[in-house]
């Protein structure tokens, strides 16, 4: 556990000794013993290869995909752990919804091995930060649940206040591609302070369009990131429906 602040680690034994005395519920398939469940690992629906190298969409071959080519993103890549479907997706809903904090902490660990296999250069992770009335409905950014303990993980610098929204903007849900890019455009900065010549990885709980990472890699390079590179835990294929995403 090098890295991990003491702080973090009597949290970690905090939560192990709760979950001896009230035995948690999978929050992959509600099995009771354990947070993320030995099965429900087993089931993640890996990304695998061919996939478009800029934005990490499947294609037929590992080549830039067409929209990259014709709108290059500002980040370097985007790679996401597993497609948006059960368990993962159940998973991710829980976290979101019902602030299932050990089970965020539990799908970094699950993550760790992916991220470290990429091998990237990466000096901070931030978070896609929420909404100022979405954190005062929710009191908590369900991404930065599962960022934090993997930046301790990793050994990187963890710096949520490395970006911000600078304007609210309509819920992404039931927008199509062109609509969520506009409505994120130019939501949100970075300080420069915090980011300037730095790599940086950037982290969404599901990729969609692209739109929201694309719009925060910008403001991370305008603000002088060295490199801004994003992770998603989840990727919604192209058969999902965007109404509900």
């Amino acid at each position: 556990m090098k890295g991990i602040p003491w702080s973090y680690r009597f949290y970690r034994w905090g939560w192990s000794g709760m979950d001896l005395l009230f035995p948690p519920m999978c929050g992959g398939c509600g099995q009771i013993g354990s947070r993320w469940c030995e099965i429900c690992k087993g089931r993640v629906a890996r990304i695998r290869e061919p996939f478009c190298t800029k934005c990490g969409t499947p294609t037929l071959n590992n080549d830039i995909c067409e929209k990259c080519l014709s709108n290059p993103p500002s980040y370097r890549a985007l790679r996401s752990w597993a497609g948006f479907e059960s368990p993962v997706r159940d998973a991710l809903l829980a976290v979101k919804y019902h602030r299932n904090i050990g089970l965020a902490d539990a799908i970094a660990t699950d993550m760790l091995e992916f991220v470290r296999s990429l091998q990237w250069m990466m000096e901070i992770l931030i978070p896609v930060p929420s909404g100022a009335a979405r954190l005062r409905e929710r009191g908590y950014n369900q991404v930065a649940l599962i960022a934090r303990p993997l930046a301790y993980e990793l050994g990187v610098a963890y710096a949520p206040n490395g970006l911000r929204r600078a304007r609210e903007t309509r819920s992404q849900v039931g927008l199509n591609a062109s609509e969520r890019r506009e409505n994120v455009r130019g939501a949100y900065r970075a300080d420069p302070s915090v980011v300037e010549r730095k790599s940086i990885v950037l982290m969404d709980d599901v990729a969609t369009t692209g739109a929201t990472i694309s719009a925060c890699a910008e403001a991370l390079v305008a603000a002088g990131a060295t490199e801004v590179r994003a992770l998603t835990v989840a990727r919604a294929h192209a058969r999902h429906d965007l109404n509900r995403v």
